[in-house]
């Protein structure tokens, strides 16, 4: 797979995301991440309307040389396909037990498990910092607003650990 790197800047977000762009649809890119400099860590899929603009320059040129003389080949993950937000919240839960989405904030990252939609409101059982889930997360997300979908990150996986092990 050739690799081709691009940034892209997401609507309300002040820092511009880069990745590596593996595939894409209408509605959705998925992208696997580079939080910073040459850094690889984990899969963004980030919802097209929300994308104000997206670029490769010479800074995604030079990361594109730096993977190349790494090495390094990046796939999709296996299984993935793409679906409609519900739907790749499902495809996330069913792989790792668990979702994270991103809204407008940038900095907050919502984990969780689907506990049901309601016409076009997400209601989560929300899984907090120490692994511990609320049931009863009242707060309601709209499906349109999700900016960003993310697995497969050090902290993701960090999340994941600490859920199953509480709930052992």
């Amino acid at each position: 797979m050739q690799i081709k790197v691009e940034s892209f800047k997401i609507k309300d977000w002040d820092e511009v995301q880069t990745g590596i762009v593996l595939a894409e649809n209408e509605q959705w890119i998925l992208v696997k991440y580079i939080p910073v400099d040459y850094a690889i860590d984990g899969y963004n899929i980030f919802n097209k309307k929300h994308i104000l603009k997206r670029h490769s320059g010479k800074d995604e040129k030079q990361i594109e040389r730096v993977t190349k003389l790494k090495g390094i080949t990046i796939e999709k993950p296996d299984g993935f396909d793409f679906a409609d937000t519900p739907g790749l919240l499902q495809w996330s839960e069913e792989q790792f037990g668990l979702f994270a989405f991103q809204t407008e904030d940038e900095y907050a990252a919502f984990y969780g498990k689907l506990n049901r939609i309601e016409k076009n409101i997400l209601v989560i059982d929300s899984i907090f910092a120490d692994g511990k889930v609320e049931p009863n997360y009242d707060y309601e997300f709209d499906l349109d607003e999700v900016r960003a979908i993310t697995f497969g990150s050090d902290y993701f996986e960090s999340m994941r650990l600490l859920w199953l092990d509480e709930n052992k």
